[in-house]
This record gives C-alpha cells, sequence and structure tokens, in this order.
C-alpha cells in the first residue's frame, strides 16, 4: 500500500478528530475543571465525588501537558513522513490504547461507591473501547 493509502487515512483522520476532542474536552478542563463541567465534558464532585473529580482532573492535565503535544507532534511527523513522527505517534497511540481502559475500569469499579452517582455509563462504553481500539490498530499499523 502506498505511503498514502487507506491505512495513512485511517490514522490520520480519527487522530485530527481525537485531537479536536482532546482539545475540548480535556485540555480546557485541565484549565478550569468548571468550565469542563458547565460545558459537559466533564463530571461534578456531586455525582462523582470530590476523588473521582481530581481522578478526572488528573487525566485531562496529563493530556495536556504529555498525551496531547506526543499526538499532535506524531500526527505532523507522520504526515511529513519522519521516523520521529512514527515514534511520537506510536507513543501517543499506546496512550490512546492505555487510557480509556484505565477509565473504563474506574467507571465500573466505582459503580454502587458512595457518591458515585455517574448518570450515563452507556456514552463511556460505546466511545472508550472504540479510541482504544483505533489506537491498537494503529500501534499494529505503526509496526507491519
Amino acid at each position: 500500500m502506498s505511503q498514502r493509502g487507506v491505512d495513512f487515512w485511517i490514522l490520520q483522520g480519527p487522530g485530527w478528530l481525537l485531537f479536536i476532542y482532546l482539545i475540548y474536552a480535556q485540555g480546557i478542563p485541565a484549565f478550569d475543571y468548571q468550565l469542563g463541567v458547565a460545558m459537559g465534558t466533564q463530571e461534578p464532585p456531586e455525582v462523582i465525588t470530590e476523588v473521582g473529580s481530581a481522578f478526572w482532573y488528573g487525566f485531562a492535565f496529563g493530556d495536556l501537558v504529555i498525551y496531547i503535544p506526543l499526538l499532535v507532534a506524531g500526527l505532523i511527523g507522520h504526515w511529513i513522513g519522519r521516523l520521529w513522527g512514527r515514534v511520537s505517534l506510536g507513543a501517543a497511540l499506546g496512550i490512546t490504547v492505555y487510557w480509556p481502559v484505565v477509565c473504563l475500569t474506574a467507571v465500573v469499579s466505582a459503580r454502587g461507591a458512595e457518591g458515585w452517582t455517574l448518570p450515563n455509563e452507556r456514552d463511556f462504553w460505546i466511545v472508550l473501547p472504540a479510541i482504544s481500539l483505533w489506537g491498537a490498530w494503529g500501534l499494529w499499523r505503526l509496526t507491519r
């Protein structure tokens, strides 16, 4: 398959959509968690406890300072065909596989915990496995 074949676009297209999503859903709340709550991208402490909010904020901050820059560098480097881009994108895809698994496990493990009243767990079950599967496919593709 050529460098700009279907696999290339399956990495690039969803990758840039994920980047935009991460800026909106994680980058903004890393600066102002309550704004993320107001935007509907984060859960308020009244729903998931102070510890749950701290956990989600930790992911938002980590995404802002590590994951988002690594993903954008990887996508750009992959776009221009640089080895460092493939390495950066591979690292970002590793995070892409990992964090949805951690978050979904936390959501399941917190069921029934005092103060945890997540209103719609179904959305987590739809979005997080899809992101993780795309990341795993991308890692497989990069290493072929």
